[in-house]
């Protein structure tokens, strides 16, 4: 699956609009940047990584690297 761009725009949006009602700015921004990191988390989460791996060695003792790419 490909990263949720739209989905974190409308988490911000939602986010930042719930608080924009609050009258207490210091818990405002705490519940804020607790749901911020949410919405971050939950977009990082939501792409796909592919990865190629190279490997060396025999059948029961294998090492390597990967390269590869979220999206």
């Amino acid at each position: 699956m490909a990263l949720n761009k739209s989905g974190l725009e409308g988490s911000i949006k939602a986010l930042l609009k719930e608080e924009k009602e609050k009258t207490d700015n210091a818990s405002s921004i705490d519940n804020l940047a607790a749901k911020l990191a949410t919405a971050i988390e939950a977009f990082v989460k939501s792409g796909t990584v592919t990865t190629t791996v190279t490997t060396t060695g025999s059948a029961s003792a294998q090492t390597g690297t990967g390269t590869g790419s979220i999206s």
